[in-house]
């Protein structure tokens, strides 16, 4: 399956520090490349995989489920691992969600998280059909590319795949589960509005999380995909700050 040009992965930097960073639903590493860029520059060793299913169709998208994506993600976190005394995670959205698995997975080996706008539940009425309807409707039209900027694509698909949708509400649970387990310290960005998400990943977040250390930024001048928007130079240098601060703690 050809992967789309937006959408090829992105390794970048040297160093002992490394960041792992994590796209969206449907989207690709084209909503991290800015970030990613922006860390690099900074003296940081950058990884931003492209999850099985996404950069190509929907219908491919479909065919893979919520551990092919982590296992991808995994993959590319034990890699820089071998290479850096350091590692933070981060992610947008779902990436958000599956950074905080890594983080619950392999515990001290992840130093810090960074999630935007992560996705780890929804009061969404419609949700309550899609166990069943995942088996008869294969797709839905996307509600994507929520970007304040204008001009701004995040190259997401225009359709939503259920059956992929209805595995992502299966690792939410695993998630929201284990979130006492997620114990590192916590960067988080919000978006002040979000027409993807409603608040009940955030207030989930908060109440159940394992961190002590917790961190939180409100981006008033962004939506969802706020890596790509008007606040996402906010994000990136909130981000490098956490990660030097983790560095010097750690050292110290």
């Amino acid at each position: 399956m050809a992967v789309l040009p937006h959408a090829e992965p992105l390794y970048a930097g040297t160093g002992p520090t490394g960041v792992l960073l994590c796209h969206g639903f449907t989207g690709s590493p084209a909503s991290m490349r800015p970030w990613a860029e922006h860390l690099a520059a900074q003296g940081l060793r950058v990884a931003v995989p492209r999850l099985p299913g996404h950069g190509t169709t929907w219908q491919e998208l479909n065919r893979t489920g919520w551990q092919d994506w982590f296992a991808a993600l995994e993959r590319a976190f034990l890699r820089l691992a071998e290479d850096c005394d350091t590692v933070v995670v981060g992610g947008q959205s779902m990436g958000g969600c599956l950074a905080l698995r890594l983080a619950q997975v392999h515990g001290p080996a992840v130093a810090g998280v960074v999630v935007v706008n992560p996705a780890i539940w929804s009061r969404d009425p419609r949700l309550v059909a899609l166990p069943v309807l995942h088996r008869f409707v294969p797709s839905q039209p996307a509600l994507g590319h929520d970007i304040h900027k204008p001009g701004v694509h995040e190259g997401a698909y225009d359709r939503t795949p259920l059956t992929a949708l209805y595995s992502l509400t299966r690792l939410w649970r695993i998630v929201a589960a284990d979130l006492p387990r997620v114990t590192q310290p916590l960067l988080v960005f919000r978006s002040a509005n979000d027409h993807v998400l409603d608040g009940s990943s955030l207030r989930l977040l908060r109440a159940r999380v394992g961190s002590r250390e917790i961190e939180e930024h409100t981006l008033a001048d962004s939506y969802h995909v706020a890596t790509l928007d008007f606040d996402a130079l906010t994000v990136f240098e909130e981000t490098h700050g956490f990660v030097e601060r983790l560095c010097q703690s750690r050292a110290g």
